[in-house]
């Protein structure tokens, strides 16, 4: 693999990037032990590729390889007057990390906070994600010691 990050192409995920998507969203599935329906995952993708929703997907591509991506969702807010960029999933695959991947497509929705005039970038991980991942995210923030609730729909 090429040095990282300094030919990591980042970008908005274009039709053509469907493939890799795909493959490093089942990874990322696979590592938070998580089963999506294809319904879910057809319906992300689409999101992902219309202009008109808050989804949107950047991926780092190198020498024509897409070797992670970061779903986000950008979104009012009630504590602010500009609206704020939620980081939902962020994935490198196995064999790139450690090489930069993840911490430029951080970067790069940090530029795009600024450019865009969002208030904050914000995202969660889990407590136990893995030394690596949290010592990348440490370098950007500290955790913030909210608790999360979920409440779902019955099925």
């Amino acid at each position: 693999m090429p040095t990282l990050p300094t030919t990591a192409l980042i970008r908005a995920a274009l039709p053509a990037d469907e493939t890799a998507w795909r493959q490093l969203w089942r990874g990322y599935c696979d590592f938070y032990k998580v089963k999506l329906s294809d319904e879910v995952s057809n319906r992300t993708w689409k999101r992902i590729l219309d202009p008109d929703s808050a989804v949107m997907c950047i991926v780092a591509e190198v020498d024509g390889q897409v070797y992670g991506f970061a779903n986000c969702v950008v979104h009012e807010n009630t504590w602010e007057t500009q609206p704020v960029c939620y980081l939902e999933d962020l994935f490198v695959i196995p064999s790139a990390r450690g090489k930069g991947i993840g911490k430029a497509l951080i970067e790069w929705l940090r530029n795009a906070m600024r450019a865009e005039g969002w208030a904050r970038l914000y995202w969660m991980t889990r407590e136990e994600n893995n030394e690596a991942a949290r010592g990348l995210y440490d370098q950007f923030a500290q955790a913030d010691g909210f608790v999360r609730y979920v409440v779902r729909q019955p099925r």
